[in-house]
């Protein structure tokens, strides 16, 4: 009976994906297919868990099968991780009008992404502090405690990295083992190394023209295929977030959500706090807000259905492009920066939320105003260098935690509700490097109002 069941389960996600594949072909937006995935997914797990119940042995047998569409999708996010980076922002020095302005980008986009990083901090110790959830305490049930037992060991690769041994491992000791991703921080290190590569071909077109207009040639020839293979890869979200929503509702524990439901609302009540100090700063620039939510939706619904902000760069620079009118170069550079650097979401509010749950079990007092600087100052450097697809918030908080001589358990308490708090966060991430394009290219004099305010200037992924 098991069995015939599991069959039964596997063959309906079947024909969903069949039905997904018809709405392809009859050119249905990507949005429109995505939210209807997210749904689909939604009530689809939630009533394999109403009527199976969690645990089920049927529920277990069928999540390995429809896993392979839903990890898989998760998979090739992460395989397109280093190539799209590192194409980014060696395309952003070839595509740059002028190398005068190289130092005044960078400067820019890295202080926006870090400083609404450090508010993003203050807000979660303030929502931590409004909601009353410092010192609180959560269920702890079998997969807690093996997260926590794999968190542990997770942390001895940071837990002894003093803010100068973390910042120097940043740079890149062997770049082919970065680009293999075998270290925590290997993006930031892909990062500088495609920074070294910018520079040097800056050098390069000045001393010798031709060999430059080559390589520039080059790495538009590459750039061009990566982005078709992630337009391929693009195409599987609607069955990818149909699977890893299906997973996550007839897997979740429902009791154990309801446990940390106020933790649920304190962090969406902090990430929303952050998209409007994103307002702010846009008003500062003098651009409206409403336009710029409104143009950047697509991006932001995408990295919120499929948690990665990676997988969104695409999509993030061709809305800054040729949406908000933000220049080539700046749009890399935010794009490809904010993947690694300085995340709002995963590396801002949520470590610091945990950090400022957890202090009071070990006697800190978290009104402190030295605890509450440090804090800030160690989750804004240890923004750098966290991952732009799934696990970055964890790696962010292990070193946040490890740092402030904190336990990581509460990392591991909060993992019934990790993917629905992931999907804002991730949101929040894109929002936050779109941002940084778009004051930086104001401030640079480079940003084209003219499509900022054009109403039908947008784009929509019809992938």
């Amino acid at each position: 009976m098991t069995t015939l069941l599991t069959v039964l389960v596997v063959a309906i996600f079947v024909a969903m994906l069949v039905g997904f594949y018809q709405m392809q072909r009859k050119h249905v937006k990507f949005s429109t297919r995505v939210f209807t995935g997210l749904g689909l997914g939604i009530v689809f797990g939630g009533l394999l868990q109403l009527l199976l119940g969690n645990g089920s042995t049927v529920i277990t047998q069928a999540m390995d099968w429809i896993g392979i569409v839903g990890n898989g999708y998760v998979s090739l996010l992460q395989m397109l991780v280093m190539p799209l980076v590192f194409i980014s922002i060696v395309g952003a020095f070839t595509k740059m009008k002028s190398s005068s302005k190289l130092g005044e980008i960078s400067a820019n986009v890295l202080f926006v992404l870090l400083a609404t990083t450090a508010i993003a901090a203050l807000i979660g110790i303030a929502a931590v502090m409004i909601f009353g959830l410092d010192g609180a305490t959560f269920t702890r049930g079998a997969a807690e405690s093996a997260r926590i037992s794999e968190l542990t060991e997770r942390q001895e690769m940071v837990q002894n990295f003093s803010i100068p041994q973390q910042i120097l491992a940043f740079i890149p000791t062997n770049v082919f083992a970065d680009f293999a991703g075998t270290r925590p921080t290997s993006t930031i290190g892909v990062v500088i190394f495609a920074a070294f590569v910018g520079v040097a071909y800056l050098g390069v077109k000045r001393k010798a023209p031709k060999e430059a207009e080559f390589f520039a040639n080059l790495i538009e020839s590459l750039y061009k295929v990566i982005m078709r293979i992630v337009t391929l890869v693009l195409r599987l979200t609607p069955y990818g977030v149909l699977a890893l929503m299906t997973n996550v509702l007839a897997t979740s524990d429902f009791e154990a959500i309801v446990n940390l439901g106020k933790f649920i609302v304190a962090s969406y009540a902090a990430l929303i706090a952050v998209l409007l100090v994103h307002s702010l700063l846009l008003i500062l620039v003098k651009v409206s807000p409403v336009n710029f939510f409104k143009k950047a939706f697509p991006a932001l619904s995408f990295a919120f259905t499929s948690r990665s902000s990676a997988g969104t760069l695409p999509m993030n620079i061709e809305t800054q492009t040729k949406a908000l009118g933000v220049d080539e170069a700046t749009a890399n550079f935010a794009g490809s920066f904010g993947i690694s650097i300085g995340q709002n979401g995963c590396a801002g509010v949520y470590p610091a939320m945990l950090a400022t749950i957890v202090a009071p079990t070990v006697g800190v007092n978290v009104f402190d105003l030295q605890f509450i600087i440090m804090l800030v100052a160690i989750v804004t450097i240890s923004s750098f260098g966290v991952a732009g697809v799934g696990g970055g918030a964890t790696f962010a908080s292990l070193i946040v935690l490890g740092a402030m001589n904190l336990p990581v358990a509460i990392v591991g308490l909060v993992i019934s509700v990790e993917p629905l708090i992931d999907m804002a966060r991730t949101a929040v991430n894109v929002s936050g490097s779109m941002v940084a394009g778009v004051v930086t290219s104001e401030r640079i004099h480079e940003l084209d109002r003219e499509v900022l305010n054009d109403k039908e200037a947008s784009i929509e992924a019809n992938s």
